[in-house]
């Protein structure tokens, strides 16, 4: 994986994660908060979409949208948690 590779997604789970704090308002974590969860929501959608049978690949809008989906799974098990 290169260093544009991981700029990439980066981008990604940021853009990704800015989109699931305004998609799920009031379980965001601010700004830094949400770019990490972003990220991680990223990974997540990578691991659970290809095991359902959805392919992520495709470009970058189908990459954001795979992600913000991952990223609000977690911020909604992150709420679940914290309750």
């Amino acid at each position: 994986m290169g260093f544009s590779s991981i700029l990439a997604m980066l981008f990604i789970g940021a853009i990704a994660g800015w989109l699931s704090g305004k998609i799920m308002e009031g379980r965001g974590f601010g700004l830094i908060g949400n770019i990490i969860v972003g990220i991680v929501g990223a990974f997540l959608a990578g691991l659970i979409f290809p095991a359902l049978g959805f392919a992520v690949g495709g470009g970058v809008f189908s990459s954001i949208f795979f992600a913000t989906i991952g990223a609000i799974i977690l911020l909604f098990l992150i709420g679940l948690v914290k309750k």
